[in-house]
């Protein structure tokens, strides 16, 4: 029986992670369950599974939470320090789902137990690469994507010899915006962009999936994950979102996953791994579907694609930089305080007026993630409708 912790519990990716560990309560044993405030839902999860310790982020809502859970035998903690513990529940499988910065120190915490570790929020890899991937060598971590695009590469992907792999090319369904023009994205409304044409998911990361940053960031996670030059690391829009990515070999040979858009299939491969798992899914009807099509990216309508690749190829603070200020200007759209398209631009404007030395500690990250907030927040202002 595998050992399970899953750090934001509440959200798409925990509840499709939930629904998976349900099916075959047999082969899993839940160790710790983390929400931020959601009490009804997380109390409701951790007594569906037997969870050994519930968490909320949010400390006052911690009295509501041990009262959902009296007499269940379920352990309550609330804050940071609670977060933390549960992070390094020794777990033989951790789910970091943890939305934002605030995933950061637990997925760290995480690491240093050595164990298994799925990523599935953007911020450890993006903002800080270089630091998670060296805690994870000296610990002996194992870190396992969920994303459905660096799932499908690691599972195409010869780890064996990197040298023989050519390209990787990363899929994108382009949004719900993919063939309007610049201008008529200036009038974009929030419940628009929100709408994603294939994927269930959150509304921060629906944003970011309408701008292409989600891409962006992805495309620097895939650089941290497989050891490819990064200019050999490609963007195709697949408007169908059944081909996950690809890997192009140098003899021609080019291997994609498929499979339909529901995170709980790129789940169930890091949650059975190296074994596999059964899923409801149903099998995919290539008939049904009928075609694949796919087309070039314009970095000029949707910006998100080149500041996320100039951020790359800077190195240091810039991906840093660029996560946090897309974080706080998405948030602004969200409260409908700016536009659509001032999303990228208060990215870039961020990125040009702040340049620190590249981050050598989880502590040195989130310094920088704080000052971005500020200088980014400025910019808003200047914005705001």
């Amino acid at each position: 029986m595998k050992t399970v912790t899953i750090l934001g519990a509440t959200g798409s990716v925990g509840t499709s992670t939930l629904d998976l560990i349900e099916r075959e309560p047999d082969r899993f044993r839940v160790v710790a369950l983390t929400a931020n405030c959601d009490v009804a839902k997380l109390a409701a999860a951790a007594i569906r599974t037997k969870a050994e310790f519930a968490v909320v982020a949010d400390e006052g809502c911690l009295p509501e939470l041990r009262e959902a859970l009296d007499g269940t035998g379920i352990r309550a903690g609330g804050g940071a320090g609670a977060i933390a513990e549960a992070a390094s529940s020794g777990a033989d499988w951790t789910m970091g789902a943890i939305v934002g910065c605030a995933g950061l120190k637990p997925v760290m915490a995480a690491i240093e137990q050595g164990g298994t570790v799925v990523i599935a929020n953007k911020e450890p890899l993006v903002s800080a690469g270089d630091v998670i991937l060296a805690a994870a060598e000296r610990t002996g971590a194992t870190l396992l994507p969920a994303d459905s695009e660096h799932n499908a590469i690691f599972q195409c992907f010869d780890a064996t010899r990197p040298e023989r792999v050519r390209r990787i090319i990363l899929t994108c369904s382009g949004g719900p915006f993919r063939d309007w023009t610049t201008e008529q994205m200036r009038g974009v409304t929030l419940e628009q962009a929100v709408k994603h044409p294939n994927w269930s998911m959150g509304a921060k990361i629906s944003v970011d999936s309408a701008t292409c940053m989600n891409k962006g960031l992805e495309l620097i996670e895939a650089a941290r994950l497989f050891p490819i030059p990064h200019d050999r690391i490609e963007i195709v829009i697949h408007p169908q979102s059944v081909v996950h990515s690809l890997v192009d070999y140098v003899d021609g040979s080019v291997l994609a996953q498929l499979g339909p858009p529901d995170m709980r299939t790129p789940i169930a491969h890091t949650l059975a791994w190296p074994d596999r798992m059964a899923t409801p899914m149903a099998p995919l009807d290539l008939v049904a579907i009928g075609r694949l099509d796919f087309e070039a990216p314009d970095p000029v309508r949707f910006p998100a694609l080149r500041l996320a690749r100039e951020a790359l190829d800077a190195a240091g603070a810039r991906p840093a930089i660029l996560n946090a200020a897309n974080e706080v200007a998405v948030e602004a759209f969200l409260q409908r305080r700016i536009g659509f398209l001032e999303i990228a631009a208060i990215v870039e404007h961020t990125l040009s007026c702040y340049d620190p030395a590249a981050p050598d500690s989880v502590d040195a990250v989130l310094a920088i993630d704080a000052e971005t907030r500020i200088l980014a927040g400025e910019r808003v202002k200047d914005y705001a409708v």
